[in-house]
């Protein structure tokens, strides 16, 4: 069972259609006792650091997911705002992030005027390891960003892929059962699917 969070934050109608399409069984989990039976888990956002962190607590999410993930090992695929939330903090916001990934947002800021944020639009990802989550993807790999905010990971060995907009990002993160893209997979089509398809049939 494919459990994708929602927490009143992120893309999940698009979501549990590629997931489907993939011929796969999904759940739309809104408390801590649909965590169970899931066997992958999916979390996705659109929005504000603070608020979405307060959505996962009221929900009653927040301590859940942090044991199906930190102590139960289940593997999960943080989306957008998702792999904001997993980092330590953010210049977002003021509250503390879930804390899986040693890192923190920082907010977009260029000297060349010609920059615009958000970064918006189509772009290409340098993966920088091998990966299962990728064994899937078409070649050229080309995905759809819109952020005001970018992931600094203090580990190297978390980083799987980066990608250039007046300088180099973070997109994409692994870090044993946690994954993370900074890209919407399910607005990226032929590409975005074949990500989701990887994870989906990771082991």
């Amino acid at each position: 069972m494919i459990g994708i969070i929602d927490y009143g934050m992120g893309n999940v109608g698009s979501l549990v259609n590629m997931v489907e399409r993939l011929g796969f069984i999904t759940t739309c989990i809104t408390g801590p006792e649909e965590l169970k039976n899931a066997t992958k888990l999916i979390l996705p956002g659109v929005g504000s650091f603070d608020n979405g962190i307060i959505r996962l607590k009221e929900s009653n999410l927040w301590e859940a997911l942090n044991n199906k993930v930190q102590i139960d090992r289940t593997p999960i695929l943080c989306i957008c705002l998702g792999m904001q939330l997993i980092m330590r903090n953010s210049e977002e916001g003021h509250l503390d992030g879930l804390n899986w990934v040693n890192g923190e947002c920082l907010k977009f800021s260029f000297d060349d005027k010609s920059a615009k944020v958000p970064h918006m639009g189509w772009n290409t990802v340098n993966f920088t390891k091998p990966s299962k989550l990728i064994c899937e993807v078409p070649a050229d790999p080309r995905f759809y960003f819109v952020h005001s905010y970018y992931v600094k990971c203090n580990e190297r060995s978390d980083i799987l892929a980066t990608t250039n907009y007046f300088g180099d990002f973070v997109s994409v993160i692994e870090k044993e059962n946690i994954f993370a893209t900074q890209f919407h997979p399910e607005k990226s089509h032929k590409y975005g699917m074949g990500l989701i398809k990887s994870f989906l049939e990771l082991c």
